[in-house]
């Protein structure tokens, strides 16, 4: 019976393909005995209660096998339906070209992209790792805990060749994750040819000097050994690397070749593969008792673990929280509100520092208040100022901080970022903006998966001087504003450090904070309430408006003083105006965009970095006073007059194109 599961996933998974005309038969064929065997023997899930937070995770880190998983995933009974097969990789199906969470039942994470799936699946684990320490309380003259799930990953030689696989890996072995197995499906074969042309280390033993725990089985074709191998990763004590070796594509005509693994099979070959798995040769065809078989093997396990955890959830509420369910709400739902502005923040009126200073104040204050908030840098948060003081660190075997020390690992920080909020834990990273295009692939992925990650970017500018140009930042900005589903906010003081924290965390959306090294004071003006809406008057003009000046962070405070310098000596009254974010200001009602920017005057932009975006706001690109070439090396000062952006370079400026 366990054959004809393992041959009906197989050949639902090849007629998903042919139906769509694209897919990647390969590891269809190859690996679906380690996933049947996985979920038949292994995993612990509720088909009643899909998103149970106690569930195990599947990460198909190789998310080009979609196809494998969603014929694995409706043999197993989960809420997807023939048709959804017949559908997949079509428009407006739960069945996309890979796997994408929130849109099929059972997918825990959008993946696609080599590598990022293995290194959210370290953040999955970690977030497991800290939510078991929080959940612990004693029971029976023992400790258990609340939460105490396994995380899975599928990965292949693809996976593997990507750095940011081994930049997570060994902080997994660092921090001891051993609820981490990952599986990987060795064959020796990728797009463009055999591995041994690009891969030819010895995997295993670079996993065990990162610490892991390996194992090797050279046949997928016997579910015992496969189970046996997942049982012994389980108990290993160390995050577990089980090594397959597979044959892909094996039973077609192209088996062993890279021709199997992202083509469309050609008709005889399909004819040929289900004579010899001994399934009919019709189209999408499978055994409902086998599927019955399967789907009972699930729920049996499932709902006995379930149970279990539910009488485990009753007396932890009644015996630890005193029946207030409230305190572990975080556990179902990252999403959350809170009025940091109603808190008393206390600035004092002369202040001058760094916004990354304002910064740190800020959100030491917001660890108190939410209590999943947890995050940490990539080696700089002595830089960065992002360090929770009053929370401790999370080390190998100590999960009960808060701040996680990701070592220079910008790649994997990201992606680990990601696991970490599909746990429901309100996450935080930072480094230094110059350094935000390491983190861009995984920042997509937040986007497009919607979580609400926050990437804190310090060391906003040009005027970070000596450094030289490797660190002033010019087109990050632009990237990252480019991003869909992603809000880039540059606060000008610390009251809007305040107002874009508070859109941050009520948004629920993925942000990126960018600040600044060098001080700033608190502006006459600025608000917490008006971050909200992207943009707002922090320099109301009292006679003839001259011209609007567009400013951002640092430089709103470069406006302002130019602008009073001008009424000062030419009598030129300028509206300035802070746009903290730009596209909160862009989805603003028609109204309140021309009250903030009325038409027919000329507007000016001063931001250091990329003119790219800009331009919407001008007339033309005369009216940009941005950077838009490398800086040098050299003192503030002078780096700032080698890219025309010294203040009277501005000044000069803005009074031409108002005269």
């Amino acid at each position: 019976m366990e054959n004809k599961i393992i041959n009906n996933i197989k050949s639902l998974g090849i007629d998903m393909i042919s139906e769509a005309g694209s897919g990647h038969p390969g590891i269809v064929l190859g690996a679906a005995p380690i996933i049947y065997t996985l979920y038949s023997r292994h995993m612990n899930v509720s088909l009643n209660d899909p998103n149970w937070v106690n569930r195990d995770r599947f990460v198909m880190s190789a998310g080009h096998g979609s196809a494998l998983l969603y014929a694995t995933l409706f043999m197993a009974g989960f809420d997807i339906k023939l048709d959804d097969l017949r559908k997949f990789r079509r428009s407006g199906s739960n069945t996309p070209g890979h796997p994408e969470v929130g849109v099929t039942p059972g997918v825990d994470m959008t993946t696609g992209p080599l590598g990022q799936g293995f290194a959210s699946a370290v953040g999955m684990a970690l977030g497991e790792k800290i939510l078991e320490e929080r959940t612990n309380f004693p029971k029976k003259g023992k400790d258990i805990s609340l939460i105490n799930y396994n995380v899975y990953c599928l990965v292949s030689d693809g996976d593997l060749m990507e750095g940011i696989s081994y930049e997570a890996a060994s902080l997994a072995g660092t921090l001891n994750l051993d609820n981490l197995i990952v599986l990987y499906d060795s064959n020796n074969i990728s797009l463009d040819g055999d591995t041994s042309n690009t891969f030819i280390e010895n995997v295993c033993g670079r996993f065990e000097a990162m610490g892991w725990y390996t194992d090797t089985v050279k046949s997928v074709n016997n579910v015992y050994e496969i189970d046996k191998a997942i049982d012994k990763a389980k108990k290993a004590g160390k995050p577990a690397l089980i090594e397959f070796k597979t044959i892909i594509g094996e039973g077609s005509f192209l088996a062993g070749t890279n021709e199997v693994h992202g083509k469309v099979l050609e008709k005889e070959d399909v004819e040929n593969i289900k004579r010899k798995l001994g399934i009919p040769n019709e189209t999408f065809y499978y055994e409902n008792d086998a599927m019955n078989v399967f789907k009972n093997m699930i729920i049996e396990r499932g709902s006995r673990n379930y149970e279990i955890w539910s009488r485990k959830y009753d007396d932890y509420i009644n015996e630890v929280l005193g029946g207030d369910k409230s305190k572990i709400n975080y556990l179902f739902n990252s999403k959350m509100y809170f009025d940091l502005a109603a808190e008393d923040w206390q600035f004092e009126t002369d202040v001058k520092e760094a916004t990354r200073v304002s910064n740190g104040y800020i959100m030491n204050k917001i660890a108190a208040l939410i209590p999943n908030f947890v995050g940490g840098s990539a080696d700089l948060s002595s830089s960065t100022k992002t360090y929770l003081r009053e929370y401790g660190d999370i080390t190998d075997n100590h999960f009960e901080g808060r701040n996680i020390w990701f070592g220079v690992r910008e790649h994997a920080m990201g992606a680990i970022l990601n696991g970490l909020a599909l746990t429901n834990l309100r996450v935080f990273g930072s480094t230094f903006l110059s350094f935000a295009d390491y983190l861009k692939p995984a920042m997509r992925m937040s986007a497009l998966m919607s979580l609400p990650v926050s990437y804190i970017f310090t060391h906003d500018s040009i005027n970070i001087g000596q450094d030289g140009p490797t660190h002033q930042p010019i087109e990050q900005l632009a990237m990252l504003r480019s991003t869909p589903n992603l809000l880039v906010y540059r606060p000008a003081d610390a009251r809007e450090v305040v107002g874009c924290w508070n859109c941050m965390i009520n948004m629920n959306l993925t942000s990126s904070l960018i600040l600044s090294r060098n001080e700033v004071p608190l502006l006459q003006n600025s608000s917490i309430n008006n971050v909200v809406k992207g943009a707002y008057v922090v320099r109301q003009e009292t006679s003839r408006l001259r011209g609007v000046i567009i400013a951002t962070g640092s430089e709103v405070n470069t406006a302002i003083n130019v602008a009073n310098s001008l009424m000062r000596e030419k009598n030129m009254d300028i509206r300035v105006v802070s746009m903290p974010c730009m596209e909160l200001f862009l989805v603003q009602d028609e109204e309140y965009r021309n009250e903030i920017l009325p038409i027919g005057v000329k507007v000016i932009v001063i931001e250091a970095g990329s003119s790219f975006g800009w331009d919407q706001f001008v007339y033309n690109r005369n009216y940009l006073i941005t950077v838009d070439h490398f800086g040098i090396s050299g003192t503030k000062d002078e780096v700032l007059k080698y890219c025309d952006f010294d203040f009277e370079t501005i000044k000069s400026k803005v009074e031409g194109l108002l005269k």
